[in-house]
């Protein structure tokens, strides 16, 4: 497997499957006119073209940066290339004291958006910047996948890189894969060197350090070097040390000597916010409901929400058409459709009895107490708008005559929502942790 389909693996490991299977599989690497400085892919058609480059093009530049340290120039062209010259373009790569880095420049303190989801963790990333190896030393951020953490320690990386301190970045893949190469090529002392003799080491995805024996004993070495330095490390994984199955007992323990943060999912309000400065950033204007419709339906995978505002502003550009309500709707169905396919009634039974803290066999049952009563009508309100059942079907899973007790629930729930903000944020919160607990549990985590 070349570099290029390596990238473009990387990438499907990222992006929402239907981008990938629909416009990223149909791409094709050129060997031959490719280079360090430029990459050169092909598209069937001029639409795909145009839509990869608009959402993915600096995406793909950033991986490849990833792979081999110098970040290319993206071309994507339509059919074959041919008699194409290479341009030359400058490579400039963020440097200090002679070593270089591979974070997003992007990824600042200030570009973070705040809410009550992430404000420790952003917080704690903070305070290590400013005062490294010092209060929080290692700092271990954990929460699910799309909430932020490679966002925070890239801005530890970025707030370092600013003031001449030597940074090394790097995912537990990469650095598995050099610590293998350097072993095969008996070279450990310079593996070591760049390891160990760093200001801030930060490790995104710690997690598949899990039943790494040969890389956990280098890796436990390399910490202890330079937590003994009081240099500072930062680490970042989807779980915390305790659930890392296969993780030897000390570095567990290591992991757990300084600070642990979590990311939780963000509310509603940071959704909003989160799209309004992605918007703002990129020169996009969505109408105030428009924002609202994707914040509420997109789920909480901020890097998908992302996503999808770069997919409406490419379509609009394409297709010359305003971003209007209908526009939005129809451009994200699909991804809507895929989300309401995988989760079932069961799933939000599972959930929301363990949130409000009721018997499942009391949701589906005929008891009619107040606690009861609201549980169910969450239950039925949710399975309606989260997964494709009908009224009837719904009504079939609780044992209902016919679908009218389900339109009439649906009646009053819209009118209570109308009514008592408090429930409307109630109901918006736990809708987010349907999706978030169905990804998680399905996911492994």
């Amino acid at each position: 497997m070349n570099i290029g389909q390596k990238v473009l693996e990387s990438l499907k490991k990222e992006i929402p499957l239907t981008d990938y299977e629909r416009y990223i599989k149909k791409l094709d690497y050129d060997t031959q006119l490719s280079r360090s400085n430029i990459v050169y892919y092909s598209a069937p058609n001029m639409f795909i073209a145009k839509w990869v480059k608009t959402k993915y093009k600096d995406k793909i530049s950033h991986l490849f940066e990833l792979q081999d340290g110098v970040k290319p120039e993206v071309e994507i062209t339509v059919g074959k290339i041919q008699n194409k010259k290479t341009p030359t373009s400058k490579v400039v790569e963020q440097k200090t004291n002679s070593k270089s880095t591979k974070l997003n420049p992007s990824f600042t303190f200030e570009s973070f958006i705040v809410g009550d989801s992430n404000q420790f963790a952003y917080t704690t990333a903070k305070s290590a910047a400013e005062k490294p190896g010092e209060q929080y030393n290692p700092l271990f951020i954990y929460g699910g996948v799309g909430l932020g953490k490679t966002h925070l320690i890239q801005a530890i990386g970025n707030y370092h890189l600013n003031v001449g301190k030597t940074v090394i970045y790097t995912t537990l893949e990469q650095f598995m894969n050099s610590f293998t190469s350097h072993l095969r090529s008996q070279t450990m002392d310079r593996f070591r060197e760049k390891f160990r003799e760093c200001d801030l080491l930060l490790i995104d995805d710690i997690q598949f350090l899990s039943r790494k024996e040969q890389t956990q004993e280098e890796f436990f070495h390399t910490f202890n070097e330079l937590h003994i330095a009081k240099k500072q490390i930062v680490m970042t994984s989807d779980r915390q040390p305790n659930k890392i199955a296969g993780l030897v007992d000390r570095l567990r323990s290591r992991f757990e000597w300084g600070l642990m943060a979590d990311i939780q999912p963000p509310g509603l309000e940071t959704k909003i916010a989160i799209i309004q400065k992605k918007c703002e950033l990129d020169g996009i204007r969505l109408e105030k409901d428009i924002v609202n419709y994707i914040a509420t339906h997109m789920g909480d995978n901020i890097r998908e929400i992302e996503g999808t505002i770069i997919k409406l502003n490419a379509l609009s550009s394409m297709l010359n058409q305003k971003i209007t309500m209908e526009f939005t709707q129809n451009a994200i169905k699909d991804q809507l459709k895929e989300k309401k396919e995988n989760v079932t009634i069961d799933d939000i039974v599972a959930i929301i009895s363990k949130e409000l803290n009721i018997k499942p066999s009391d949701i589906k049952s005929k008891k009619r107490t107040k606690n009861v009563v609201n549980a169910r009508r969450i239950v039925i309100y949710l399975a309606r708008n989260l997964t494709p059942n009908s009224m009837p079907q719904i009504a079939l899973y609780f044992g209902m005559k016919d679908h009218t007790a389900i339109s009439h629930t649906m009646k009053k729930i819209n009118e209570i929502i109308d009514n008592d903000e408090n429930f409307k944020v109630q109901l918006e919160e736990l809708s987010n942790k349907v999706h978030t607990d169905y990804n998680s549990n399905n996911n492994g985590t």
